[in-house]
């Protein structure tokens, strides 16, 4: 896994630098690409990690427009506004396997905000001992777990491999 790639104003790091030009090829690279904005209260624990990225009420999902980093100011427009907004970081960090830039306003240091590919949300389906049965279907096995509470029905295909390594994972 790649650690995040961390930029702040007068760092001493040797890669801040270079750092910088990665999170600003990234920032300018969503232009006019469909992104999630969320804002977030950094905890009083200033851990990170306990902030709760599911969706709110107050996120975003739009296009942006003309992301462009100038000196150190990070800015951009709304696809139906002509006003150019902008912030100035003490602080940016990108998750590169997760294509999120966290942004940390210098005007509100209390203040994260994530901008990045939506993620997608799957519809999760909990089965509690449901019935099940399996067969084959050419090379492959079919999975069928049903639950007769909640009327659901979920077949699930598994090749040679995937199935081989689910007997591994179930018999450990």
């Amino acid at each position: 896994m790649q650690p995040n790639i961390i930029w702040q104003p007068n760092s001493d790091n040797p890669e801040n630098s270079n750092n910088f030009a990665k999170i600003n090829k990234f920032w300018t690279s969503l232009n006019d690409r469909k992104i999630a904005w969320q804002q977030r209260l950094i905890p009083a624990s200033e851990n990170t990690s306990e902030i709760n990225w599911e969706p709110q009420r107050f996120d975003e999902v739009c296009k942006l427009q003309n992301p462009q980093l100038r000196g150190i100011t990070l800015y951009w427009r709304k696809p139906d506004s002509e006003e150019e907004r902008s912030t100035t970081p003490h602080k940016l960090e990108l998750d590169i396997q997760q294509l999120q830039l966290y942004i940390y306003p210098q005007s509100q240091k209390n203040l994260v905000i994530r901008v990045g590919i939506p993620e997608t949300v799957y519809q999760k389906i909990e089965l509690a001992n449901p019935q099940w049965e399996s067969s084959k279907a050419g090379e492959n096995h079919i999975l069928i777990l049903r639950d007769k509470q909640q009327q659901i029905e979920v077949r699930v295909m598994l090749s040679p491999d995937n199935r081989d390594k689910l007997k591994d994972q179930l018999s450990e």
